[in-house]
């Protein structure tokens, strides 16, 4: 380290990263953003209360378990994000004002008030970009093998916001490429007692976001963002619903993608 740089993880403190199925052979590279709700040791608690370190607000509930059960249903490699999204936030520019936020939604997040670059700068050093290194790298191989990629970034979305609920059951999120998820809503349409948002509650763009435009939009990757209601998939059962609805579907999506180009 220079003088100006200073450590955030400790000596045995679990590594930001961590990657399922790395032999997996499937095209599909999924990716989850906010699978982890871990603080580093030397940030305590942020300043935040337990009870909200368990909310959306910390991690991207259910995910994990969604994300597993396809990674091993698919063939795929999983890559997982293990640090809480509070610390900062991995789907978002660096220059960001949510990429380690003050607030989040209406919570106040004491630790991240006046940090200094040199603060700011070990969050994104030792958390951010490992865990893009990892991914830039196996799309890297990918290209030098001339193996097929397929980004699919997963997420989940909170059953109500900021006291409004919300209709969905899961959605999709593109922006200057939206074939491969208008394929998947099409599908996800046609299952039964589904709502399907198509670019809500969210959207993604260069400003809001950072896996999608940096990891599937440079590279002209076919890509996907998928948001699944919370509630949906807080319990063992809706994780194993869910992992195995798209495991169903997106081999189908990405079929049709591929016979219409």
């Amino acid at each position: 380290m220079t003088e100006r740089e200073i450590a955030l993880l400790a000596r045995g403190e679990p590594e930001p990263v961590t990657v399922h199925n790395s032999q997996g052979r499937s095209p599909f590279l999924l990716v989850a953003d906010h699978a982890g709700a871990m603080i580093p040791r030397a940030l305590g608690r942020l300043g935040v209360d337990p009870p909200d370190l368990k909310r959306h607000i910390a991690y991207d509930i259910g995910i994990t378990g969604v994300a597993r059960l396809l990674s091993s249903a698919l063939g795929a490699m999983l890559i997982e994000q293990n640090y809480s999204r509070l610390v900062i936030d991995c789907n978002r520019p660096l220059t960001a004002p949510s990429s380690i936020p003050a607030v989040s939604e209406t919570t106040p997040i004491p630790g991240n008030v006046d940090l200094t670059d040199a603060e700011k700068a070990a969050r994104a050093r030792e958390i951010f970009t490992p865990y893009h290194d990892r991914i830039e790298t196996e799309l890297k191989l990918r290209q030098r093998v001339r193996r097929p990629a397929v980004l699919i970034a997963l997420h989940s979305f909170t059953p109500v916001f900021k006291g409004e609920k919300r209709p969905w059951h899961a959605a999709l999120l593109y922006n200057r490429d939206p074939r491969l998820s208008r394929h998947l809503i099409s599908l996800l349409k046609r299952e039964r007692g589904l709502v399907i948002g198509n670019n809500e509650p969210y959207q993604v763009s260069d400003v809001t976001d950072y896996t999608i435009p940096e990891h599937g939009e440079r590279r002209g990757l076919p890509h996907a963002l998928i948001e699944i209601r919370q509630d949906l998939i807080a319990e063992e059962r809706g994780q194993n619903t869910w992992g195995l609805r798209l495991a169903r579907l997106l081999p189908q999506a990405f079929g049709a993608l591929a016979g219409a180009v």
